[in-house]
C-alpha cells in the first residue's frame, strides 16, 4: 500500500510544481504566449485536484483539526486560481484566432492579468502546503 502513497503524492507534487510553476512563469514574462500553455495548466490542476482528494482520503479522511483547516484554505485557492485561469486566460485565448491587432492586445493584457491573480493564489496554495505541516 505505501507504493500507492508514493505514486500519489509524486503525481501530486509533480503536476503542481508544472502547475505553479508556469503560471508564475507566464506571470512575470507576459510576452511568452499563454495559449499554448494553458491546456497543459488546466491538465496539471486536474491531476492536482484529483491526486490532493486521494491524498485527503488517505491521510485525513473525517478528521478537521487545524491542519485540515490550513490545507482546506490551500485547496479553496488553489480552485480560485483554477477559475482565474479559465476565465481570464482560457476564454480569451480561444477568441484570439480571429482577432485584429488592437482586441489581439487587450486580449494578451487580460491574459496576463490571469496570469498574475493565480500566480498570487498558487503562492497561497503553496504557503498553505508548508504552513499545515507546522501546525
Amino acid at each position: 500500500m505505501q507504493y500507492v502513497y508514493i505514486v500519489v503524492i509524486g503525481l501530486h507534487v509533480m503536476a503542481g510544481v508544472f502547475w505553479a510553476g508556469t503560471t508564475i512563469t507566464l506571470a512575470r514574462d507576459p510576452d511568452i504566449r499563454a495559449e499554448r500553455f494553458i491546456q497543459p495548466q488546466m491538465g496539471a490542476a486536474g491531476i492536482v485536484f484529483l491526486t490532493g482528494a486521494l491524498l485527503w482520503y488517505f491521510f485525513h479522511g473525517a478528521y478537521f483539526g487545524s491542519t485540515e483547516i490550513v490545507l482546506a484554505l490551500g485547496i479553496l485557492t488553489a480552485f480560485a486560481a483554477a477559475g482565474v485561469l479559465g476565465a481570464m486566460v482560457r476564454a480569451p485565448s480561444r477568441r484570439l484566432a480571429g482577432a485584429n491587432e488592437e482586441s489581439e492586445t487587450q486580449l494578451r493584457a487580460r491574459m496576463a492579468t490571469g496570469e498574475r491573480i493565480a500566480a498570487r493564489l498558487l503562492a497561497i496554495t503553496v504557503l498553505c502546503m508548508a504552513v499545515a505541516r507546522m501546525v
